[in-house]
């Protein structure tokens, strides 16, 4: 799949990924068009991409796209969006984080094809996993060139997908907590960090290897009877670390649904 002109209102780090993503070869778009803001990213990107044009402004992008990408913070979504001019079935597709769907289509005021999504920097070597509402063949397919394309069936799916992936700076957080620890232990930083990084990723990869094998047989799994690591998750749950876990997601999805 290939799509004649792509389009981005907002020039952001998730633009920069998804822009790369796409240009790898085999190229996934003819032509991009980026806003002017973020003026660093959208000249990088167009001196290292001769598909990439830099457009006069953020209208200019919407008339020269096939698809858009709303690509902006949620603080500043209706000014930018109200401002626009978009065509009536033009495909658009928001990428703004906890926005409803409805608020959206009353901003663009047209009749466009509406597609949410939330893709994440790992897109940028076709890595990522985007979560898309609601199901569409043509932005499942651009997704799932730039990885693996998960489409919801209802806003809630979508709703607890966008909660998951705010466990990425944890997930980091996790492991500096360990390299300190390491370190406090006597083991040099860079040594603590260099077992630690591949230690992860290696446990990563072995929950997405063909199979699907469930997250809890992978723990049980993992954890010897009377072993190691049977002591350090039951002193997790035990001392609240799953609860903890379970109160963050579930703030983080009244958030995302307006509730707090």
């Amino acid at each position: 799949m290939k799509i004649d002109s792509i389009g981005f209102v907002g020039t952001g780090a998730i633009t920069e990924a998804m822009v790369r993503g796409l240009l790898t070869e085999p190229a996934y778009a003819s032509q991009i068009h980026v806003s002017p803001r973020s003026a660093h990213i959208a000249a990088t990107l167009a001196d290292e991409f001769a598909t990439v044009r830099i457009a006069k402004d953020n209208q200019d992008v919407v008339e020269r796209s096939d698809m858009v990408f709303l690509a902006i913070r949620p603080q500043v979504a209706e000014e930018v969006v109200r401002a626009l001019s978009f065509r009536d079935g033009q495909m658009v597709v928001s990428l703004v984080a906890a926005t409803e769907r409805q608020a959206l289509s009353e901003w663009i005021a047209a009749d466009v094809h509406l597609v949410q999504a939330i893709p994440l920097p790992f897109v940028a070597g076709r890595q990522g996993v985007t979560a898309v509402y609601p199901p569409d063949t043509a932005v499942a397919a651009l997704f799932d060139a730039l990885g693996t394309a998960v489409q919801c069936q209802s806003r809630k799916e979508y709703d607890l997908l966008a909660a998951a992936s705010a466990m990425m700076s944890t997930y980091f957080g996790i492991m500096e907590q360990v390299a300190v620890w390491l370190e406090r232990g006597g083991l040099e930083k860079a040594k603590g960090q260099a077992y630690i990084a591949p230690l992860f990723a290696s446990l990563a990869q072995k929950a997405n290897s063909p199979g699907n094998e469930p997250f809890s047989a992978l723990s049980r799994e993992f954890a010897t009877k009377g072993g190691l690591n049977e002591q350090v998750f039951s002193d997790f749950e035990k001392k609240g670390g799953l609860a903890a876990l379970t109160a963050a997601l579930d703030g983080v999805l009244a958030r995302i649904e307006g509730k707090n």
